[in-house]
């Protein structure tokens, strides 16, 4: 009988010597592979994630917040206009304590929203890093790269770990370097430490939530630690990178995460990793509250992916974007073992 089953294609690499394009009126050398790329070949697919622009909000949105901002602090001020009026009308001594009290919410409020709003600067700061030296890589920009590697220099100023590469990365701004290849020197230089220290941070955490929610008796302990943990996480990340996220910059910064895992599918289980655990059927050698820990570990490392690609002042150009195996591979380690025995 003859076999009929399908041939899996040949693989190969872009990068091999041996494999060229096809073309018209050129003929392709002697022992060559010839591809002829299709217009479905050049789309972006799942691998070629595409940036994520930070949401904007409605005008209609800004307007109704002003306005219901502006009537409760014209509430709260009357409030406490009249609070001080009767304490001053019962003794001068209880009105002198409320003015001090009042000054003292008032300068304790600036400095919350002087915070706020510093976060918010640099959160802003961070994106337009990133976009500026995608910008400066696509168009081989060397002023643009430049710009970039200063004000990356300066928001990583007051990092200690980064002090070697700091002094490393300046000694070659005055060499001649394309606008490409600095932002990858930039990169290679300030971002490996950091992705290696944000990967151990996503990994811990993901078998945190995989352990806690395995053992704990109810789903309402699993839901409030695994958005703690989220939000523990999401600012973690944020501080290594440079980031001083507040709680409007944490609003921010996941609305943003939110929107980079609906673009890329981040919650669909199109991962190897997710494949390899379906595949071995663990979920029928498993417990079921064991299962719901190893589900929650992988949900929350694909999490920590998102904020990464969030927060992180430069795009993934000279080195790899972490990988759900390079985070998650511990939380079925053991379940792996056991499949081969």
């Amino acid at each position: 009988m003859t076999d009929r089953s399908p041939r899996r294609p040949q693989a190969f690499r872009l990068d091999d010597p041996d494999v060229v394009f096809a073309e018209e009126g050129r003929a392709a050398p002697r022992g060559a592979i010839v591809v002829t790329p299709t217009p479905a070949a050049l789309e972006p697919t799942e691998d070629m994630p595409l940036p994520v622009p930070p949401p904007k909000a409605s005008r209609w949105a800004t307007l109704f917040w002003s306005g219901l901002g502006g009537l409760v602090s014209l509430g709260i001020g009357l409030a406490v206009s009249k609070l001080i009026e009767d304490l001053f009308a019962r003794a001068d001594w209880l009105g002198y304590v409320g003015l001090a009290f009042t000054a003292a919410l008032v300068l304790g409020g600036l400095a919350i929203l002087a915070r706020e709003a510093f976060g918010l600067m640099r959160l802003k700061t961070l994106n337009d890093l990133r976009e500026r030296a995608a910008d400066a890589v696509a168009k081989d920009d060397r002023r643009l790269a430049e710009g970039v590697a200063q004000e990356l220099l300066a928001v990583t100023r007051a990092s200690p770990r980064l002090y070697r590469a700091r002094t490393e990365l300046s000694s070659h701004l005055d060499a001649i370097i394309d606008g490409a290849d600095l932002v990858r020197l930039t990169e290679r230089h300030l971002m490996a430490p950091l992705d290696a220290e944000a990967t151990r941070l996503v990994s811990s955490a993901a078998k945190r939530v995989s352990v806690v929610t395995a053992v704990s008796p109810r789903a309402a302990v699993d839901l409030i630690f695994v958005l703690v943990t989220a939000i523990g996480l999401v600012r973690r990340l944020a501080l290594l990178y440079g980031g001083r996220p507040g709680t409007l910059g944490m609003i921010r910064l996941f609305r943003q995460v939110i929107a980079h895992l609906a673009v890329t599918g981040g919650m669909a289980a199109g991962d190897s990793l997710i494949q390899q655990v379906v595949g071995h059927g663990l979920a029928a050698k498993l417990s079921a509250r064991l299962g719901e820990g190893v589900v929650n570990g992988l949900l929350t490392a694909r999490l920590g992916l998102a904020a990464i690609e969030v927060t992180r002042p430069l795009p993934f150009v000279a080195l790899p974007a972490p990988a759900l195996k390079d985070v998650a591979s511990g939380l079925i380690t053991r379940e792996a073992k056991e499949d081969s025995a």
